[in-house]
Parts: C-alpha cells; sequence; structure tokens
C-alpha cells in the first residue's frame, strides 16, 4: 500500500507540474479570456489516458504498478478530468448506461453546484 501511495505521489508531482508548464504556455500563445490552457490539458489529459487504458484493454502492456504511476498518478495530476472521461468510457464499454447518464449529469451538475456553494461560503467569512 505505500508503494502504491509512493508511485502515485511521483506520478501526480510530474503530472500536476506538466498540467501547470502546458497550461500556461498555451494561455501565453492564445491570450484570450477562453480558458484555452485548461481546456487544453483536459484534452491532452483524455487523450493520454486513452491510449493508456487502450494499450492496458489490448492485452494488459503494463504492469499493475506502471498503471497507477501513469493512469492514477500522472494523468490523475495532470488532469481529474481524464480520470473522468476514462471511467465514463469504462461505463460505455460495460454498457452500464444508466450509470453513466447518473455519472455524467451529476457530476457537473453537483460539480458546478458545489463551486457556488463554495464561493458563497467563502464571501460569508
Amino acid at each position: 500500500m505505500l508503494k502504491d501511495f509512493m508511485l502515485v505521489g511521483c506520478g501526480s508531482f510530474l503530472g500536476g507540474g506538466c498540467r501547470f508548464v502546458v497550461s500556461k504556455l498555451i494561455q501565453v500563445l492564445i491570450p484570450l479570456s477562453f480558458p484555452f490552457g485548461t481546456f487544453a490539458v483536459n484534452i491532452l489529459g483524455c487523450l493520454i489516458i486513452g491510449f493508456l487504458s487502450g494499450l492496458n484493454w489490448a492485452g494488459g502492456w503494463m504492469s499493475p504498478s506502471v498503471k497507477l504511476i501513469l493512469t492514477t498518478g500522472f494523468c490523475g495530476g495532470f488532469t481529474t478530468f481524464s480520470t473522468f472521461m476514462n471511467e465514463s468510457t469504462a461505463l460505455t464499454h460495460d454498457g452500464d448506461y444508466l450509470y453513466l447518464a447518473l455519472y455524467l449529469g451529476l457530476s457537473v451538475a453537483l460539480g458546478l453546484l458545489a463551486v457556488v456553494a463554495g464561493n458563497a461560503c467563502a464571501k460569508m467569512i
């Protein structure tokens, strides 16, 4: 368990650092108010985790440790959106369309509501 924790932590450290660099670089290159940096990181993260998951589904190309550091660690640190999309794809792959609809709809709706609630709580301080 400690080994897995360290693998995920190392991957997250690298993924978070890469997210910062890629996002800032894109925002400098495209200086608009639209959050292109975050948008690009989310899409790139989905591409990376999709590729890694595809490798794993196609015959287990990765050991459990490598999968942990690259998917849960790096991709999770790079963008949790990629994990969200990968889990949604897994639900589709398994034919769990009701859970897919609930996961997508509730995640977006409740996530937005939670941010609004968090902002409201902060304003009370």
